[in-house]
């Protein structure tokens, strides 16, 4: 297996910044990147292996949309003992590439099926499980709901969808208290003020949050019947949203 490097790509002093990207540099580091970067991450791809497969029924699909190195298409595979298939898509080439020889070592009852492109591409059919981890905060805002009405309409009845997201708070002082509590988080785990700052410049265009509430009236909007909090980390949380 490829062995991951650690992230350093924020550690020197930039002369210009661009927004960040998906790119070989990111594919390299991101392993490292997401575990100090993402509180509970660990924990979070063990759980949405287990509650897809409470979800997952013989003979359906599973979409891992923004799959990036497969962490929730390999927790699902590891786990899943009826027969389905698992359809990982990410628009980008390095990361699906990657992926491929992740998933290839992992003997299982699904058929994997990774797909390059955009997930806005993907006609969803025949699923009960949907996951987002962390993807939608990369879509624009005026383009998420069509997206959730699309994967709405491609679930079967019972089917969920799980959405995690880095959320925002509507109250300053309680946005103020988990941005530090976040940027503590990284600095305990030996990111530099510098590189805490550099990344977050890298990201102001890219990753947009939203708050609790706007998640949860959107996949009402999109036709859900309920949406709840299943698990939460500091300021990054985990909806699991019910057809």
């Amino acid at each position: 297996m490829t062995k991951h490097k650690s992230d350093s790509l924020y550690a020197s002093p930039l002369t210009e910044m661009v927004d960040f990207q998906f790119d070989e540099r990111v594919v390299d580091v991101f392993p490292d990147m997401i575990q100090r970067s993402v509180p509970g991450y660990g924990t979070l791809i063990n759980m949405i292996g287990i509650l897809a497969t409470q979800a997952i029924q013989p003979n359906t699909r599973c979409y891992d949309l923004g799959c990036s190195l497969g962490a929730v298409s390999l927790s699902i595979q590891q786990r899943v003992t009826v027969p389905c298939e698992i359809i990982g898509v990410d628009n980008s080439e390095a990361m699906i590439k990657r992926c491929t020889e992740v998933l290839a070592q992992e003997p299982s009852a699904a058929v994997v099926e990774l797909v390059c492109n955009d997930i806005q591409n993907i006609i969803i059919k025949n699923a009960s499980v949907v996951v987002l981890n962390f993807t939608l905060q990369f879509i624009p805002v005026a383009e998420r709901v069509a997206l959730l009405q699309a994967i709405y309409a491609g679930l079967n009845p019972g089917g969920i969808l799980v959405l995690s997201e880095k959320i925002a708070f509507e109250e300053p002082t309680q946005q103020d208290f988990y941005t530090e509590l976040h940027h503590d988080f990284k600095r305990a785990n030996g990111y530099t003020d510098l590189e805490v700052s550099q990344k977050r410049s890298a990201l102001d265009n890219v990753l947009i949050p939203e708050t609790r509430a706007t998640h949860q009236q959107r996949l009402a909007n999109a036709g859900f019947a309920s949406s709840d909090i299943w698990f939460q980390c500091a300021n990054f949380a985990s909806f699991v949203a019910v057809k």
